[in-house]
């Protein structure tokens, strides 16, 4: 793609092709509102459901025109209509999991939901998720975000590179709705067609507040944190970025 990935061109600031990329916006709405029908698609539209398993950042791809192109399907599981879950060996990358997926392997269709939510709030933050470097008590970008949803400064967490330049409610939308896909439980993230709808106004967000302290010391996340751990040690030794192991694709 000639714009390489969305990661890329929100992250990287070495590099002289991104810092003359200018993710203005009106961009980054369009790519956030392309990757959410990217998704709606393989969720709800295509022939075969697919849940995709590592949706993030770098998986994000930019054309020419910056449009969104989801890809990387190599952890991608087909989710049967018949079936209310899938049963495979947990994969993926740390900082997009959902909950629920990560510590007990309970994966659907709203696994992916969580991770759109956490690349939403990427997108209109600036920042990564995975690279955040914690401020107080706020272990990760998304632990700010229900912070600063608390405290009703939501908007402070707006890309600071964006100065004046944006649209409040546009930007305010896609926060709410970040933090809707990510709500620790499965059962209140909405459908991905709704998600298209909440970002591009047509109906309103909802307003769920999901307890922040759930991602800091609640025990039910100490073997997330013990196995990220041991992954990253693993990482070290051999050079490889710390992804949870795929199931053989």
């Amino acid at each position: 793609m000639e714009n390489n990935s969305l990661a890329y061109a929100l992250f990287d600031k070495n590099d002289a092709k991104t810092s003359a990329l200018k993710l203005d916006w009106a961009t980054r709405q369009k790519v956030c509102v392309g990757i959410a029908r990217g998704i709606a698609f393989l969720q709800e539209e295509s022939t075969l459901k697919i849940v995709h398993r590592d949706i993030k950042a770098t998986n994000v791809l930019l054309d020419e025109d910056l449009n969104a192109k989801i890809s990387d399907f190599g952890l991608a599981r087909l989710n049967g209509e018949e079936s209310t879950h899938i049963s495979t060996r947990v994969a993926g990358t740390i900082g997009y999991m959902a909950p629920e997926y990560a510590l007990w392997g309970y994966l659907t269709n709203k696994a992916d939901i969580y991770s759109f939510g956490v690349v939403a709030l990427e997108i209109v933050s600036g920042k990564s998720n995975t690279s955040y470097k914690p401020e107080n008590e706020c272990v990760c970008l998304l632990d700010l975000a229900f912070v600063l949803q608390q405290r009703g400064s939501l908007m402070e967490i707006v890309d600071p590179k964006l100065g004046s330049e944006f649209n409040q409610d546009e930007a305010e939308r896609m926060i709410k709705v970040a933090l809707l896909c990510t709500n620790a439980s499965p059962t209140l993230r909405p459908t991905m067609s709704a998600v298209v709808s909440m970002l591009e106004g047509q109906t309103v967000v909802q307003d769920v507040i999901s307890d922040p302290g759930i991602y800091n010391d609640d025990l039910r996340f100490k073997p997330l944190r013990d196995q990220q751990q041991q992954m990253q040690n693993q990482s070290l030794s051999r050079s490889q970025p710390p992804n949870l192991p795929s199931d053989g694709i």
